[in-house]
C-alpha cells in the first residue's frame, strides 16, 4: 500500500492476508484494542488527506528525522472498519494512543500545548489532561499493569543550540528521534524518573506484567544507526539485560497479559529487503 494502514489478524492466522480496518485514506498509526476488544483505537489523517500526506526527506540538515503530521487525530472504529467516534479534534498532532489495563483511561501524545507532551483522557474522549511539561518529545507511552504509572520515550534537548534546533524542526513538523531515553511517571505526571541513560535512541518501552521491569528497544550498543535490539531493565534503572542479539532491527516489544508470550517487530528473515514483520516468542523467566 502507498501509506500505512491498520490491520487486524487472528494470532493463528497471521501468515494469511490480514483484514484492513482503517479507511484506506490518509496515513494511520498506533492502533490499540479498546476495552472489550470489539473496537480499535488508532490515529489517522484521513479527515484531511484522501491520499498519503507528503513525506519529508528522512535526512534534513544532516539529521535523521520523523514527520509529525498535524492532521493526525484519534479515532475509534469497529472491526468492520466503521468509525465509531472521534476522540480528538483540536488542531495539531494527536496520536500514539494506548489504553490502560483497567479500561478507564487513554494516554496519547499531543501538540496541543505547543510541544509534544503526554496527555490522558477518559475512553470516551472526555477530561483531557496534560501529563508532561518539559521541552522535548514525549511519546510512545504505555500504562503499567496496575494502570497507575506510565512508561515512555523522551528527548530532553539542552538549553541553547539543542533546544533551538528541536524547536526549529518542530515548526517544520519534524523531530529528530536519535537521542531518546526511557522515563516513567505517575498518570498525573508526578514522580517523573529517567530510567535509562544510555545515549543514542532508546524507545518502544513496555512494562513486564509484574510491573517491576521494562522491555525496550535500543541501538546504544550497535555499530550502525538502525541496529536495534531488545533490552530489559528494572524500574529503578538497574539490571540492564540484552534480550535479542541481531545485526538488524528489533523493536516494538509487547508482552501478552499473562506474560507467557512476547510479540515484536523485526527486519530479520526478510531476504535483505527493508520489510518489517511481526514475530511471537515464548517468554521464559
Amino acid at each position: 500500500m502507498g501509506c500505512d494502514q491498520i490491520f487486524i489478524s487472528e494470532l493463528t492466522e497471521m501468515k494469511a492476508k490480514p483484514k484492513m480496518i482503517s479507511t484506506g485514506h490518509g496515513r494511520t498509526t498506533c492502533s490499540y484494542f479498546m476495552p472489550g476488544n470489539e473496537t480499535i483505537l488508532y490515529a489517522s489523517t484521513h479527515a484531511v488527506h484522501d491520499s498519503c500526506p507528503p513525506a519529508p526527506e528522512r535526512i534534513v540538515n544532516g539529521k535523521y528525522v520523523w514527520p509529525i503530521y498535524r492532521e493526525y487525530d484519534i479515532y475509534v472504529a469497529n472491526q468492520d472498519g466503521e468509525e465509531v467516534m472521534q476522540l480528538t479534534e483540536k488542531p495539531g498532532y494527536d496520536a500514539e494512543a494506548t489504553v490502560s489495563p483497567d479500561g478507564k483511561m487513554i494516554v496519547y501524545t499531543s501538540l496541543q500545548s505547543g510541544d509534544l507532551e503526554l496527555w490522558t483522557m477518559n475512553v470516551d474522549g472526555s477530561d483531557k489532561k496534560q501529563v508532561t511539561n518539559l521541552l522535548g518529545y514525549d511519546g510512545g507511552a504505555f500504562f503499567s499493569p496496575d494502570s497507575k504509572k506510565l512508561v515512555f520515550r523522551a528527548s530532553r534537548p539542552k538549553e541553547g543550540e539543542e533546544a533551538d534546533a528541536y524547536k526549529a524542526l518542530l515548526l517544520k513538523g519534524l523531530i529528530q528521534p536519535t537521542a531518546l531515553e526511557i522515563f516513567t511517571c505517575n498518570v498525573d505526571g508526578s514522580e517523573l524518573k529517567q530510567i535509562t541513560n544510555l545515549g543514542k535512541a532508546n524507545w518502544a518501552p513496555f512494562f513486564h506484567p509484574s510491573g517491576k521491569k521494562i522491555i525496550f528497544a535500543s541501538n546504544y550498543n550497535g555499530t550502525r544507526g538502525f541496529q536495534f535490539n531488545l533490552y530489559m531493565i528494572n524500574v529503578d534503572g538497574s539490571g540492564l539485560e540484552q534480550i535479542t542479539h541481531d545485526n538488524t532491527f528489533d523493536s516494538f516489544p509487547m508482552f501478552s497479559f499473562d506474560g507467557t508470550k512476547l510479540i515484536f517487530s523485526s527486519n530479520r528473515n526478510n531476504g535483505g529487503t527493508h520489510d518489517t514483520n511481526i514475530f511471537i516468542a515464548d517468554w521464559v523467566e
